[in-house]
């Protein structure tokens, strides 16, 4: 069990579309209570290199257990990379994809119900190229109506716009990219379920984390964004994680 002298480090990776500064609330209620928190940048480029710099991340930047927690896309990342590098004791998904091996998070998506699985992906999205993409690739920029009716619902309106201004975008590689072995297999994991998720829907969740074996917690009528509107629930399925390394 956890205590003053062994607290594992939380390491926090965010998912498309956002940053580090998702994060904000769950980090400083974890440093609150004395945890080591850290909330490395999840490049969105593709799922096998973002899972390469997190694992290489953990392997330089911690030492000792780690709790690892992963939203949306960052789940898959993490799912990749949790059991490449580090003492990573538990895996936490919050409202997140939780892939198994071969999978991609289009094929999770598809005919699912998400806001996100459309026919024309130009009714959700912005395409831009950029500079060093591989063949193929685009970035992929969520529009307005999507993040003020979809992704970040619970919000208030203030809020919803500046998701709107500085969202980081994903390359459309990381969607898909078939997904490693999972490191939920052999680690223990939680999940973090907001009800009214319209970017994963909620039946997904539940069956992704039912297959995983995770502890459950559900957050009623919350967005994809829970983390941001409800970050006691994420902080709670953390500490739960963090007290059985």
């Amino acid at each position: 069990m956890t205590d003053a002298t062994t607290k594992p480090t939380i390491v926090l990776v965010h998912g498309a579309w956002a940053d580090g500064s998702s994060w904000d609330a769950v980090t400083r209620a974890l440093q609150a209570q004395g945890y080591t928190v850290l909330v490395p940048p999840n490049l969105l480029r593709g799922l096998t290199d973002d899972a390469a710099y997190v694992a290489s991340f953990l392997a330089q930047r911690t030492s000792g257990p780690v709790v690892l927690v992963g939203h949306s896309y960052g789940g898959a990342v993490i799912t990749n990379a949790g059991a490449a590098a580090g003492d990573v004791r538990a895996l936490v998904y919050v409202n997140a994809f939780m892939p198994d091996e071969g999978v991609t998070v289009l094929q999770i998506l598809d005919g699912s119900g998400s806001a996100l699985a459309v026919a024309d992906p130009t009714t959700v999205f912005d395409i831009a190229g950029y500079p060093g993409a591989p063949e193929g690739a685009a970035e992929v920029f969520l529009k307005a109506d999507v993040v003020h009716g979809s992704f970040a619902q619970d919000l208030p309106e203030a809020d919803r716009w500046t998701i709107v201004a500085s969202q980081r975008p994903a390359s459309l590689v990381a969607n898909v990219t078939p997904s490693g072995a999972p490191a939920w297999k052999t680690i223990p994991s939680w999940a973090v379920i907001g009800t009214d998720d319209r970017v994963i829907p909620v039946a997904v969740l539940r069956r992704m984390a039912e297959r995983a074996g995770s502890t459950v917690s559900e957050v009623d009528g919350a967005s994809h964004v829970s983390m941001v509107s409800h970050p006691d629930a994420a902080v709670s399925a953390i500490l739960a994680a963090a007290g059985t390394v």
